[in-house]
């Protein structure tokens, strides 16, 4: 990677790469673009930025030819609860954003990733340790966008040699940014009201087992796939990747370790609930290990220590901004 385009560049993801990236390769090497601008954001403020709406191929392609990107990384899409509330929007941005995104990277021959999520699976998939070849039959919007875009990137490497790559993404905690419609949003939530008030009502039922990932992993691992030998990839699209599954009380208790009269309690939404009941316990993650080297770093008592702390420093200069 030399030249990287960004979309989603304001995202939960987008944010933390984006500095990364910058960090990595060179403020002047990465293109960040996404619908809006937010006037203040190091994001729009400190580097190459500009508008994009990802429907307007046009546009698209015009940014990538200015800039003379050699890197496509295309984030927008909506997450699972949003999608699920307006499924035609998920369907036309998720679907329409990356068909534009593959055929800007077919024109000019990019290195192509996106991501895909642990929203792929649905009921009929096996529960514990979930294989990275098995059935997918999502029943959300969220996850028919992600089956479908999983396989259209397998058709753009095949049909057109387009080199795409992608994750299967769990959910992704930060505390960088605030949650944006994921199912998985509670394992972030929790955080800023043991900070703020030592108690939270979660959305998720307890006994309810997700697999996570701190950000931090999840950014090492977009570049270390993206940098990875070709050769090397028998997958290509869509590696399973996690680093941790917990259910409610089990991230409580970590935090209560830390925050010893921090209390949970439960008003379960039926929407989410059902979102989760559908995705794996747990999944397997060998293919990426073995084919790239993913090797994420966080437990989760580690990132409950390392999220604590960092979101206390971000309450405290919030509060002294206002």
């Amino acid at each position: 990677m030399k030249k990287i385009l960004i979309t989603g560049c304001l995202g939960q993801i987008g944010s933390e790469l984006t500095t990364r990236l910058r960090q990595e390769y060179g403020i002047d090497n990465v293109i960040a673009t996404d619908i809006r601008r937010i006037d203040g954001s190091p994001i729009t403020e400190t580097g190459l930025f500009e508008i994009l709406d990802v429907m307007d191929q046009d546009k698209m392609l015009e940014i990538a030819k200015k800039y003379e990107v050699d890197t496509f990384i295309h984030l927008a899409a909506l997450l699972s609860a949003v999608a699920e509330a307006k499924p035609k929007l998920a369907w036309d941005l998720n679907m329409g954003g990356l068909v534009n995104a593959l055929e800007v990277s077919r024109e000019l021959g990019l290195k192509f990733f996106t991501p895909s999520s642990i929203g792929a699976f649905g009921p009929s998939t096996p529960k514990d340790q979930t294989p990275q070849d098995t059935i997918q039959r999502p029943t959300t919007m969220y996850g028919v966008t992600k089956v479908a875009g999983e396989l259209l990137c397998d058709y753009y490497f095949e049909k057109f040699g387009v080199d795409t790559r992608g994750v299967r993404f769990p959910g992704l905690i930060s505390y960088d940014t605030v949650p944006g419609g994921g199912t998985t949003d509670y394992a972030v939530d929790i955080y800023y009201e043991a900070l703020k008030h030592k108690k939270y009502t979660s959305f998720i039922s307890a006994g309810t087992y997700m697999d996570m990932m701190y950000m931090p992993d999840a950014i090492d691992a977009i570049i270390k796939l993206m940098e990875a030998d070709p050769k090397k990839l028998k997958h290509r699209n869509a590696f399973n990747i996690t680093a941790m599954s917990f259910e409610p009380t089990e991230i409580a208790a970590a935090i209560q370790k830390k925050i010893p009269d921090f209390t949970i309690d439960f008003d379960v939404d039926p929407i989410r609930q059902g979102i989760a009941n559908s995705w794996p316990n747990s999944i397997d993650c060998s293919a990426a290990k073995e084919e790239w080297g993913f090797d994420p770093k966080f437990d989760l008592d580690k990132m409950t220590e390392d999220m604590l702390e960092k979101l206390a420093v971000k309450l405290s200069a919030n509060e002294v901004i206002s």
